[in-house]
C-alpha cells in the first residue's frame, strides 16, 4: 500500500509497526495523553496527522490480532476522541494462506462501534482488502513479484479508498435548504 500511495508523489505516508507495541490490555492500565511511551507518541501521533488511516493487520486465529482491537477500544475514549473525528478508515486483512478477511470485518466492526459510540464524525471505507498469499506476492520490501491479479486488485481497493477519502473530506457538496 505504501509503495502505491508514494509512487504518484501527492500522498505522505507514515507507517508504524506494532514491533514496539506496548499498549496496556484493557483491565490492566491505560494510555495516559500526558505520558505517552515512545511507541504511543509515534502511533498516536501519525493518526492525528493523518485524513486516510489504513490499518494492515495479519491474521491471528482467523481474526484480527488482539493487539489490534485492543488498541481501538484503549484509545476510543473521551481523551483520545480527536482520532476518531474527520477520518476515513480502510482495512487490509494480511494472510499467508487464501484469508485476511475477518481479521478487516472485525476490525471494520470495532472502528464503526467507536466512532457511534464517541458521536464521530468519520467513515470505515466498505471496501476490504484481503491480501492472500501475501509472502508469495510480495518481496520483504513490499513490492509486487507476484502474480498479475494480486497488483490489479490491490491498485483497485486504494483507487476506491481514495475516492472515498476525497468525497468524504471535501467540502459539502449539498446545498441544504
Amino acid at each position: 500500500m505504501k509503495h502505491l500511495l508514494t509512487e504518484s508523489g501527492q500522498h505522505e505516508v507514515s507507517i508504524v509497526t506494532f514491533e514496539q507495541y506496548d499498549i496496556p490490555f484493557v483491565g490492566q492500565g491505560y494510555v495516559k495523553k500526558d505520558s505517552l511511551t515512545a511507541f504511543q507518541q509515534e502511533f498516536i501521533g501519525a493518526w492525528e496527522a493523518a485524513d486516510l488511516v489504513l490499518f494492515a493487520m495479519p491474521e491471528y486465529n482467523w481474526t484480527a490480532p488482539p493487539q489490534a482491537t485492543n488498541t481501538i477500544h484503549q484509545l476510543g475514549g473521551p481523551a483520545f476522541k480527536h482520532l476518531f473525528e474527520n477520518k476515513v478508515f480502510a482495512m487490509v486483512g494480511i494472510s499467508n494462506g487464501r484469508g485476511g478477511r475477518q481479521p478487516a470485518l472485525d476490525m471494520t466492526t470495532v472502528l464503526n462501534k467507536i466512532i457511534s459510540f464517541t458521536n464521530s464524525y468519520s467513515i470505515v471505507s466498505p471496501k476490504l482488502y484481503e491480501s492472500h498469499e501475501t509472502d508469495k506476492n510480495l518481496d520483504e520490501n513490499g513490492k509486487f513479484v507476484g502474480h498479475e491479479v494480486y497488483e490489479r486488485t490491490s491498485r483497485a481497493f486504494l483507487d476506491y479508498t481514495l475516492n472515498v477519502a476525497t468525497r468524504w473530506l471535501q467540502p459539502s457538496l449539498v446545498d441544504v435548504k
